[in-house]
């Protein structure tokens, strides 16, 4: 046992007659390890990429809804009333009135 761990920690299980089996899993290894290691860096970049974007749609979705309660508060008759009234026009006293029309063919 002594002796095997002594040949690992020497190398020599490289340089054996059998070593080309060896090389070849050491290979194997190797490529699996890069393709995990750039396959890791992918999905980080994509993870950050996704924070990056959810506090994007946070913050449009804030806009979204300041703007719509501006755009209330402009749509609110007395505030059109106020904005009428600086240009000097008033409000009609009298209620508007629906005018039929009766088409017969």
């Amino acid at each position: 046992m002594k002796q095997r761990i002594l040949n690992i920690l020497r190398g020599s299980f490289l340089v054996d007659e059998k070593s080309t089996s060896n090389w070849m899993y050491i290979f194997l290894f190797l490529i699996l390890s890069i393709v995990m290691i750039s396959s890791s860096h992918s999905i980080d970049k994509k993870v950050y990429k996704i924070a990056a974007m959810n506090e994007e749609i946070k913050s449009l979705r804030s806009e979204f809804v300041d703007t719509r309660t501006i755009l209330m508060t402009y749509k609110m008759e007395s505030s059109v009333k106020s904005r009428l009234a600086e240009k000097g026009i008033k409000s009609s006293k009298t209620p508007p009135v629906k005018i039929i029309i009766n088409v017969n063919n």
